[in-house]
């Protein structure tokens, strides 16, 4: 198994997705002899999971069942354990964009955090590529190392725990893209165009604060970046329903109403006419913006080597 290449069967070993509904799954490493608990019963990994098919769908001991997925960069980023604030698809959408990465790319990246973009420019740069990525925290960092062994990936990334504000990213005049999710990043900007190739390397900063934002650009001024730009994606997920209007009657027109002697003051035509307002009513789909939604995630700093 491994979150860039699809695997057909489940191994024992592999990191699967356990899923029971779209707000409901999470992982699990598959261990012969081992067994996971689920609100519908219990699934044996040896019996239940060993030598099936991805995306199988599995019975559990109470009668329920659930539906067993390959591991992606998206369900991972969903369900991954959280050592630290992460960033989620609609960021990292723009950022694997914006910086141009593709098959072959060379990527570095600082803070590593829990992972979650990390997976994702794996598989944007693999089968060719490689991920530099720096971890300030030591046991984040032999965590990420681990996961990335046991995810498959571990040839395509490199880890170093160290501080990139004062150490740089271990690498020089290689880079196609920087990107960095730490504290301060205008201080880390020199280490970045040394680590970025001699001309056209991306870099992006991913900052919560607007004061960040100011500091990180002038940064990037004084180093000579160029093409400094600032954005802030915010998703905006609509609630499709179903829901039922009442169809109305608007009866007769006036004319009709004064050739006949239809006289809508008197007290039993008016009665007549709300009856036939309630005649009948149809449904259509209808979508409309939830309520609450997350407003603010961050911005992201794109900037050009010159």
């Amino acid at each position: 198994m491994s979150f860039v290449e699809y695997g057909d069967t489940i191994k024992d070993g592999d990191t699967a997705i356990v899923f029971l509904g779209h707000e409901s799954m999470f992982p699990v490493k598959v261990q012969h002899g081992t067994v996971t608990q689920t609100k519908y019963g219990v699934i044996r990994h040896s019996t239940d999971l060993i030598g099936k098919k991805y995306g199988s769908k599995v019975t559990c001991s109470k009668g329920g069942w659930v539906f067993i997925l390959h591991p992606t960069p998206e369900l991972w980023t969903m369900n991954l354990p959280h050592r630290t604030q992460i960033l989620y698809s609609t960021d990292i959408s723009i950022i694997t964009m914006m910086l141009e990465l593709k098959p072959g790319s060379i990527v570095c990246e600082s803070g590593t955090g829990s992972g979650s973009l990390s997976h994702a420019l794996i598989r944007t740069v693999a089968p060719t590529g490689h991920l530099y990525t720096v971890e300030f925290h030591q046991q984040r960092a032999e965590k990420a190392r681990e996961e990335f062994r046991e995810h498959g990936v571990e040839h395509l990334v490199t880890v170093t725990n160290q501080d990139v504000c004062k150490n740089g990213f271990g690498v020089s005049n290689i880079a196609d893209a920087v990107f960095l999710d730490i504290p301060s990043p205008w201080e880390a900007i020199g280490h970045a165009k040394s680590a970025l190739k001699a001309e056209g390397g991306r870099i992006c900063s991913f900052s919560p604060c607007i004061e960040q934002v100011q500091r990180t650009c002038l940064a990037m001024e004084e180093y000579g970046f160029t093409e400094i730009n600032t954005l802030e994606i915010l998703l905006r997920v609509y609630n499709v329903r179903t829901i039922s209007l009442q169809i109305p009657d608007l009866g007769r027109t006036a004319e009709s109403n004064s050739s006949t002697g239809f006289d809508s003051s008197n007290p039993s035509n008016q009665g007549s006419l709300c009856a036939n307002l309630q005649q009948g009513t149809v449904q259509f789909k209808s979508g409309v913006p939830f309520r609450e939604m997350v407003g603010h995630t961050g911005y992201l700093t794109f900037a050009t080597k010159s």
